[in-house]
C-alpha cells in the first residue's frame, strides 16, 4: 500500500490556502498632521443607550491612540437624546467623560435640547460646554475644515 500521497495531501492543501492577514497602514494624508496642524474631529452622539456612548468613546480614543494626542483634535458633540450622558444627574458616564476631558477631548451639549428638558448649564458635568444648537455646531465646524463622524 502506498501511503506517501495521502501524508502529502495536508501539505498540498496548506499550500493553496491564503496567508494570515497582515496590517497595512494607513497613509496619511498632506498636510500630515503637526502641532501646528493637527486634525480636527467633531463626533456626534445623539443617542441615549449607555453600550452607545460607550462604544462612541471608545473610536475616540482609538482615534487619539492612532494620531497621539498633540496631533488631533477631538470635540464630541452632544444633541436630542444624547445630552443625557453629560447631564450631571442622570450620567452614568461621568468618569470616562472626566477621563476623555482629561486628555484633551472637547464636550459639547445642545442649548437647544437643555431649554428642550428644561435644563441650564448648570446640570451638566463639569468642563462640558453648551452651544446654541448641537447640529449647527457640527455644519460649521465641518465648514471650518473639521471631519464630522458619527460612529
Amino acid at each position: 500500500m502506498n501511503r506517501r500521497p495521502i501524508l502529502l495531501l495536508p501539505l498540498a492543501l496548506s499550500a493553496t490556502l491564503p496567508a494570515a492577514a497582515q496590517r497595512r497602514e494607513t497613509p496619511l494624508a498632506d498636510p500630515r498632521p503637526s502641532l501646528e496642524a493637527p486634525r480636527r474631529i467633531v463626533i456626534s452622539l445623539a443617542e441615549a443607550e449607555p453600550a452607545r456612548a460607550h462604544a462612541v468613546f471608545s473610536n475616540i480614543i482609538n482615534i487619539q491612540g492612532f494620531y497621539g494626542q498633540d496631533m488631533v483634535e477631538l470635540m464630541l458633540v452632544a444633541y436630542g437624546p444624547g445630552v443625557r450622558h453629560l447631564i450631571a444627574a442622570e450620567s452614568q458616564l461621568a468618569e470616562r467623560v472626566a477621563s476623555l476631558q482629561a486628555y484633551g477631548v472637547a464636550f459639547v451639549a445642545c442649548g437647544a435640547t437643555l431649554d428642550s428638558l428644561g435644563l441650564g448649564p448648570e446640570a451638566l458635568l463639569p468642563g462640558v460646554e453648551v452651544v446654541q444648537n448641537g447640529l449647527p455646531e457640527i455644519v460649521e465646524r465641518s465648514l471650518m475644515g473639521w471631519v464630522h463622524l458619527r460612529p
